[in-house]
């Protein structure tokens, strides 16, 4: 009787799998770490004293080194071994989105979740767009601007979230006390998920040294700050024209304020978990 565990020739299966197909490590390429699931782009591939490592950078800029092993990485779900590139490693070349996530070449739009981010006004929705637009679209959340937050309750009420339909809300000047704070907490809730940062107007967590500014000056309460803002700043008046401007300056998450970047993000994974559709 022939045994289970060995082929025709009485070969251990183990020692007929087949090698994994050889691909070079070139700068940028995202794969994942077979033994820790780890994903990232590749940053360098350099020898050290205990044999040839890979150094790869994930999403969220964090690297991880690995040793060149046989079988040690999977390349879009199969395994492969990745070995060093022939010659010098090249230029890097433009492999992250505006949001510093790995671009993913010809990537096509997916069809949009029932899940929703709102966000307070159009600015905040075209400063949003500008920089995690590719991350929207490949996680097919749409988002979608309120005018103010006071009818939260009943937008929330009216939007019926539930299992499979979560709901993001980002808040401008979120702060303990504040009338928005007391309306975040009326509609939090295991679907509803709502985080703000701690400006007065979106344009504050636009970094000043992106716009060519020293800082955002204080204009005073019971003065639009939007108005007052290109008073002080000697701008004229015009506050589409002033938007348009500061739009203009922000090319990557680089421009923005860690405080609007977190909560972003924070947005995005909530509303585009698995099983989410």
């Amino acid at each position: 009787m022939r045994s289970r565990q060995y082929g025709p020739d009485l070969t251990p299966p183990w020692k007929n799998q087949q090698p994994a197909p050889e691909v070079p490590a070139e700068r940028d390429l995202v794969v994942e770490e077979a033994a820790t699931g780890f994903c990232g782009a590749v940053v360098r591939c350099e020898k050290t004293a205990e044999g040839f490592t890979v150094t790869l950078e994930d999403r969220f800029g964090k690297h991880r080194v690995f040793p060149l092993v046989p079988r040690g990485f999977l390349l879009e779900g199969r395994a492969v071994t990745l070995v060093r590139p022939a010659g010098p490693a090249p230029a890097r070349t433009p492999g992250r989105t505006a949001s510093g996530s790995v671009a993913v070449p010809n990537a096509r739009a997916r069809v949009a979740r029932e899940s929703r981010i709102y966000v307070e006004g159009r600015h905040d929705a075209e400063l949003v767009e500008r920089v995690w637009g590719d991350d929207l679209r490949i996680e097919g959340v749409v988002v979608e601007y309120l005018r103010g937050i006071d009818d939260l309750p009943a937008i929330v009420a009216d939007f019926a979230p539930g299992p499979g339909r979560r709901l993001g809300v980002l808040v401008d000047h979120l702060l303990p006390g504040t009338k928005e704070h007391r309306i975040a907490a009326q509609v939090t809730g295991d679907s509803v998920l709502v985080v703000g940062h701690p400006y007065i107007d979106i344009w504050q967590a636009v970094k000043p040294s992106s716009v060519g500014i020293p800082g955002w000056p204080a204009v005073p309460r019971g003065e639009d700050w939007k108005e007052g803002t290109c008073r002080r700043l000697g701008w004229p008046v015009d506050t589409p024209a002033a938007w348009k401007h500061i739009l203009s300056k922000v090319n990557s998450y680089k421009d923005l304020e860690p405080e609007l970047l977190g909560r972003v993000e924070e947005l995005i994974d909530f509303t585009a978990l698995p099983g989410q559709e």
